[in-house]
């Protein structure tokens, strides 16, 4: 377990289930989660620099997960993110190994698998 003052793991998706539920995994892992309804929700928000990992789906109305984080880089935030979707798409295989992209999840959500991955992103020596 983890402990992070300053930290925040935005959870990103428009299910409000899978945002409380992803959101109790990452506190029962020690960190503060943030959980946002859209991609454009996240990207208004003011904690965005203290935002130590985005955890996303894919398919939002609006913006897409994956245009929200092509937006981060263009912001010039490149935050460890995990995709998480029901439906992989080509658009999504190109992300592998793109700046920040820790890993692609398939829902349903494997917590043991999830927490694997946030406990390497959140470790990265990216995060100061």
């Amino acid at each position: 377990m983890h402990t992070q003052s300053n930290g925040i793991v935005a959870i990103v998706d428009d299910d409000q289930a899978i945002r409380v539920a992803v959101a109790s995994l990452v506190r029962s892992m020690g960190w503060k989660a943030e959980p946002f309804e859209s991609a454009l929700a996240f990207l208004q928000s003011p904690n965005i620099a203290r935002t130590a990992c985005v955890i996303s789906d894919v398919r939002m109305p609006g913006m897409s997960g994956v245009e929200m984080h092509d937006r981060l880089l263009q912001l010039g935030h490149r935050l460890p993110t995990i995709f998480v979707t029901a439906f992989p798409i080509p658009e999504l295989d190109r992300k592998r190994g793109a700046p920040g992209v820790i890993a692609i999840l398939l829902k349903p959500i494997d917590a043991v698998v999830m927490a694997e991955h946030l406990d390497r992103a959140l470790a990265s020596p990216d995060n100061s």
